[in-house]
């Protein structure tokens, strides 16, 4: 067995949130670039300058790349040959988050009670994801996400005769009535399968696939490039001031399925796409 001291968690926590919050990713700036050669629109590519230019300005100050800093996802893969000391997991994840963002000077945008909404003053209680694997190592990662992408947010227990088109078709739909409120380009995560709480999760998951890389399977990795292509046709366009480039990637995940189920749930991040994983 090998041992871990809560802090130790708690300050990879810390550092990755504020990590995540002033640098944008590399696959996703090297997106942006790639998308200025696409876009046709003047004001789509004046757009995607300024969101480059910001990127860089963020990087250089150490400031939020968005003022909208999240709610805070993490996602633990615990080995099963490990023992956190000192205190229980979660405690340790939420005093990360607690110490990232005020250390960061991140915005706080946690209410205690949803309707209250009286604000816990440190973001947290952070949404914790949780599974067990084999091995002695954590592995962690984080993500913050924006209230106006996760609003968009949609499920759907589609009928099973729906099939293809029908995924198609609600992916599209939720996209369309999205439009410029997500802050595209968009990445968009799609779940499909398991059961009403597992397909949001598996949109979510998506979301952290590498924008380079593509689903395993074929049919999967087809309706990726269908889906993409369908919502680059909208002509939302960077910001919603229209134009080709929408959505930067589609990435889908899939689950098994009850014989007489059908569920697909999306969930839209915006063009900051926050997230990183570490191992310790």
């Amino acid at each position: 067995m090998r041992e871990v001291h809560w802090e130790r968690i708690s300050k990879a926590v810390a550092e990755l949130f504020k990590k995540i919050n002033y640098y944008l990713n590399e696959d996703v700036y090297n997106a942006l670039k790639k998308s200025l050669e696409i876009e046709e629109s003047p004001v789509g590519k004046r757009v995607l300058c300024q969101l480059l230019e910001n990127a860089e300005i963020a990087a250089e100050e150490r400031i939020p790349l968005c003022q909208d800093t999240g709610i805070a996802v993490v996602f633990i893969s615990l080995g099963q040959e490990v023992i956190i000391k000192g205190k229980n997991l979660e405690d340790a994840v939420n005093i990360g988050v607690a110490e990232g963002y005020s250390e960061g000077y991140l915005r706080k945008s946690v209410v205690r009670d949803p309707i209250k909404r009286i604000n816990t003053g440190n973001n947290t209680p952070a949404i914790i994801h949780t599974e067990i694997i084999p091995g002695d190592k954590i592995k962690i990662t984080v993500s913050a996400k924006g209230g106006g992408s996760e609003n968009m947010s949609a499920m759907s227990m589609l009928s099973p005769a729906a099939g293809s088109e029908g995924i198609i078709d609600f992916v599209l739909e939720t996209v369309k009535r999205a439009g410029p409120n997500p802050c595209p380009p968009i990445i968009v995560g799609v779940g499909v399968g398991g059961n009403f709480e597992l397909a949001p999760l598996l949109a979510k998951k998506a979301l952290l696939r590498p924008l380079n890389e593509k689903n395993e399977d074929e049919f999967w990795r087809n309706m990726e490039d269908i889906l993409l292509q369908k919502i680059n046709s909208l002509g939302i366009g960077p910001q919603g001031f229209g134009g080709r480039i929408t959505a930067l990637k589609v990435s889908i995940e899939t689950f098994p399925c009850h014989i007489a189920s059908l569920p697909v749930a999306v969930n839209i991040d915006c063009h900051c796409h926050r997230h990183w994983t570490i191992e310790i």
